[in-house]
Formats: structure tokens, sequence, C-alpha cells
């Protein structure tokens, strides 16, 4: 018996979404392997700036060197806390790092080679975002923004004696933790692409304020992968403003509802939905400077 149309575009929805999101997840968690174990747990602490802006602006920078998407930059953020790192400079991290990843600089270039643009205020934009969040979340209380599960599991482990053993461990663990929230997240996803029309937002896009917020609630729904959303924007750029693309493009990486299921094995919820609208406010913000400005 074949089954309804609608439960059958659920079904693909969710299955692209995890199998675009896992490669990078894995990566992000091998990276996170090699950081809990094999970096010293000094050594972030004893290289990066003293001085809070120019950390933070470095730690933001490291999506440069580590091609991984979103989805695999939460596990290494997981890492990278757990060598140092305060939870507003792994957040800082965490919203930067897949803008700067040199593939999704590349790819953007690339579907907007004739207008760069669109290429600039991603990077400067996404660049100010978080830093601005990171700022203003390296005033609160550290331990407060985090899942008091994961500062549990912080505390394992600390004899390195039989680092293999150690790597098992920790792999497994994130492994029991990324993979229930990648495939809930995509699920979500899949269940509000199938309920909620693409045309039906794609009639709300016409001005250039409306099409800012529609191409945002969009980055949040199709819940894209950075190194690949260029091409995939650039498919509404006949419809939609410039700056609704700039919006998506920044907007998607940092918030999006696989994305959200990821970060919620390590923050807590009242950190994410604050995060949520001061990314919301401020891409939109970066959107309509690009549409009336530029």
């Amino acid at each position: 018996m074949e089954l309804p149309k609608h439960f059958q575009d659920f079904i693909t929805l969710t299955l692209s979404v995890i199998i675009e999101a896992l490669p990078f997840v894995m990566l992000g968690m091998f990276f996170s392997m090699a950081v809990r174990v094999w970096l010293p747990h000094d050594w972030l602490l004893q290289h990066l700036p003293k001085q809070p802006f120019l950390r933070r602006a470095l730690i933001s920078l490291l999506g440069v060197l580590m091609p991984v998407c979103e989805c695999g930059n939460v596990p290494l953020a997981r890492g990278l806390l757990t060598k140092g790192l305060t939870p507003a400079e792994s957040l800082t991290f965490l919203l930067a790092a897949p803008i700067l990843n040199p593939v999704t600089i590349i790819t953007t270039q690339q579907a907007f080679s004739d207008d760069n643009t669109v290429l600039v205020a991603r990077i400067l934009g996404g660049f100010l975002i978080a830093n601005l969040i990171g700022w203003i979340y390296s005033s609160t209380q550290q331990d407060a923004m985090l899942r008091s599960e994961f500062i549990a599991s912080c505390k394992e482990r600390d004899d390195n004696s039989n680092r293999l053993i150690d790597a098992l461990h920790f792999f497994k663990h994130e492994t029991r933790t990324m993979m229930p929230a990648l495939i809930i997240g995509a699920m979500v996803a899949g269940l509000i692409q199938v309920v909620v029309p693409r045309e039906t937002i794609l009639l709300l896009g016409n001005s250039p304020a409306w099409s800012v917020l529609v191409m945002v609630l969009l980055a949040f729904v199709v819940s894209i992968c950075s190194s690949v959303d260029a091409f995939f924007a650039l498919a509404f750029r006949g419809t939609f403003t410039s700056g609704s693309l700039v919006s998506f493009l920044t907007f998607g990486p940092m918030i999006d509802i696989k994305m959200l299921s990821l970060m919620h094995t390590t923050y807590r919820r009242t950190v994410l939905v604050q995060v949520s609208l001061l990314v919301v406010l401020l891409t939109a913000l970066l959107g309509l400077v690009v549409n009336y400005v530029f």
C-alpha cells in the first residue's frame, strides 16, 4: 500500500536533513575527541589573547581553520569548553565559525560571483553579530548558561593515562548525545516544511521589509548546512531582495531547527531562546541595512 504523499514528503525531508548533516556532525565529533583527549588542558588559555574583545574575535576566526558546518561545530565547541573556553566564548565560536568557514566563503562567492555585497555582508555581519552576542553573555554567570548534564560530563575521566580508551569513551558519549538531537531536529524541520507550504512563505516576500522576515523564517525551517546554503538562496534571487538573502545566509548557520536541537545538548533552554531572539533581530537589521543603504 502506498504511503500518503505528506508522509512521504516528511520522510524525504527528514532524511535529507540527516544525510546532509551527518558527515559534518561526525567530523565535528572527531575534532571534539581530539581536542578533549590530546590537546593540553592549558594550551588554549596560554595562546589566546587576554583582552576579552581580541580573545573573542580570534575565537570566532577559528572557523577559518576548521571546514566544518554548523552541525559539526557543536560537538567541537563542547570539546573546547572542556579546555578552558567560557560558555560565552564558545557561543561566539558557534555563531561565527560556520559563516567564516572557508568552504562557506568559497561557495557563497561562487553562487553570488557578480554581487560582492552578499558575500561581504554575510562575512562581516556574521562576525559582528557573533562577537556582539558573545560580549553580551560575557557579563553573565557562565555556568548558569550550561546544562547540568554537560557540566557533569566535563568532570568525568580526568586521568589521561590511557588516551585511546578516553577517546573511545568521549566519542561514544558524544554519539549518544548528538545523534538523538540531530534526528529530532531533522524530524521537526521536515514536519514544519510539510505543514507550512513553501509557496505560502514565498507569497509574503514581496516587500524589502517583509522579504527579510520571510527569509529568516525560511532559514530556520529548511535547516540547510552553511556549506551549501548559498546555492539554495540563489534560487530566490529573482524573487527576493539582496538584503533578505543576506539575512537568510547569516541567520541559517547560526540558528535553525537542527542547530537548536544540537545546542540544547549543552546550553540551557532559556539561553537558547534569548540567543535566538537576538539573532533574529540582528540578522533582520542587517538585511534591512543592505536593502535600504546599499
